[in-house]
C-alpha cells in the first residue's frame, strides 16, 4: 500500500506542474481572486458544477471565460432573462418543408463550459432544463438523446442584490451544484493592480491554452485515484451527520438547522476533497483538505431556521460551529 501511495504521489507531483501552469495562465488576466480560481479548478477536476454569488463587477464572467481559454474548451455564455425558453438553451427540431424532415439544431448548452449568468432571472422551465442537463449530462431533443461533451461544467451566477422579478432556485435544485462560492471584493493592493492593468478601452487579452480538454479528462481520472483513508471517510460522514443531528456530537446548533445536508453532500465532499488534494500536489487527502473545501460544499445544503435568521446567523456561521465541534482524526 505504501508503495502504491508513493507511486501515486510521484505521478500527482508531475501533474501538479501542469496545474500550476494553468493557474499562472489564468493569473495573467485575473488579479487576486485566488479562492475563486482554485474552487473553479476543483469543480473542473471533480466534474462538479459551481454556483457563484457576488455583487456585479467581481470578474466572475471573466474568470470563467479565461478558464475556458486556458484549457482550449468550447465556451458559451447565456444571459438568463424572464423571456428565455428551454429551446433557447438545449436546442430544437427545425422542419424542412421541401424534404418533409426534421433536423436537430443544438443549443448553446452543447459546450464544455457553460456560464449561466444570473440563473435566477429565468423561469422554472428553463432552470429545470439546465439542471436536467447538469445531472444527466445528456439532452433529449424530439426522440433523440444527445450526449454532452466531456468535460461538461456549468457555472451559474447569482447577484445578492436586485431580487425584484427573479425566480429563486429551489433548495432541491441548488443541491445539484457541487460548490456554492461567495465571491468577495479584492484587497486594496489587488484593486490597485487591477487599475494599473485593466483601466483602458482595450479588451483583456486572450490567454494561450496550456492544457487541452483531453488533459482535463485525464486529470479527472487521476482525481478518482487520490487516496482517502478510512478515518477521513468517517470524518466526512460525521460532518454530514452533524448537520442533521448536531446534538449527537454535543454541538448546540440544533435549533438553527431546519434541514441538514443530503447524501449527495457526502459524495460531493468526498470527490471535492480529492480534487483539492490534487490541486495541492498531494496523492492523499488530509483532514485540513476537508475543512478547507467543506464550507463550499455544505453552505447551500444546510437550510437554517427563522430563529437563526432572527439572530443574524448564516449557514456559514452554523457550519463553523459544526466544523469546530466534530473531532478531527
Amino acid at each position: 500500500m505504501d508503495g502504491d501511495i508513493s507511486a501515486l504521489n510521484e505521478r500527482v507531483r508531475e501533474e501538479a506542474v501542469s496545474l500550476t501552469r494553468l493557474r499562472d495562465a489564468i493569473g495573467q488576466v485575473i488579479i487576486g481572486q485566488q479562492y475563486l480560481v482554485d474552487r473553479l479548478l476543483v469543480g473542473l477536476l471533480a466534474n462538479g458544477h459551481v454556483l457563484l454569488e457576488g455583487v456585479p463587477g467581481l470578474a466572475k464572467t471573466l474568470s470563467v471565460k479565461t478558464l475556458a481559454q486556458a484549457i482550449s474548451a468550447s465556451f458559451q455564455r447565456l444571459q438568463f432573462t424572464p423571456d428565455l425558453l428551454p429551446a433557447d438553451l438545449i436546442g430544437t427540431l427545425i422542419y424542412n418543408p421541401r424534404e418533409g424532415t426534421f433536423t436537430t439544431k443544438k443549443g448553446p448548452v452543447f459546450a464544455n463550459i457553460v456560464l449561466a449568468d444570473e440563473i435566477n432571472r429565468a423561469p422554472a422551465k428553463v432552470q429545470s432544463a439546465l439542471l436536467e442537463a447538469m445531472q444527466e449530462r445528456q439532452i433529449t431533443i424530439g426522440e433523440e438523446t444527445h450526449l454532452l461533451p466531456a468535460p461538461f461544467l456549468v457555472l451559474a451566477t447569482q447577484n445578492p442584490i436586485e431580487q425584484e422579478g427573479t425566480y429563486p432556485l429551489p433548495e432541491a435544485q441548488v443541491d445539484r451544484f457541487m460548490l456554492k462560492l461567495w465571491v468577495t471584493y479584492p484587497s486594496k493592493a489587488e484593486e490597485r493592480q487591477i487599475l494599473d492593468r485593466m483601466a483602458s478601452t482595450a479588451q483583456p487579452a486572450a490567454v494561450s491554452p496550456v492544457l487541452s480538454t483531453e488533459d482535463i479528462v485525464r486529470l479527472c481520472g487521476l482525481t478518482d485515484q487520490i487516496y482517502l483513508d478510512d478515518k477521513i471517510k468517517d470524518y466526512i460522514i460525521d460532518l454530514v451527520f452533524a448537520t442533521r443531528d448536531p446534538a449527537a456530537y454535543d454541538i448546540d446548533v440544533q435549533r438553527f438547522i431546519q434541514y441538514g445536508a443530503s447524501p449527495r453532500a457526502t459524495l460531493s465532499l468526498t470527490v471535492a476533497t480529492k480534487a483539492y488534494a490534487l490541486l495541492q500536489g498531494r496523492g492523499y487527502v488530509t483532514p485540513q483538505d476537508v475543512k478547507s473545501i467543506g464550507p463550499d460544499i455544505l453552505r447551500h445544503r444546510v437550510i437554517i431556521t427563522y430563529e437563526a435568521e432572527a439572530e443574524e446567523l448564516t449557514a456559514d456561521s452554523v457550519l463553523k460551529h459544526i466544523f469546530d465541534g466534530v473531532p478531527v482524526p
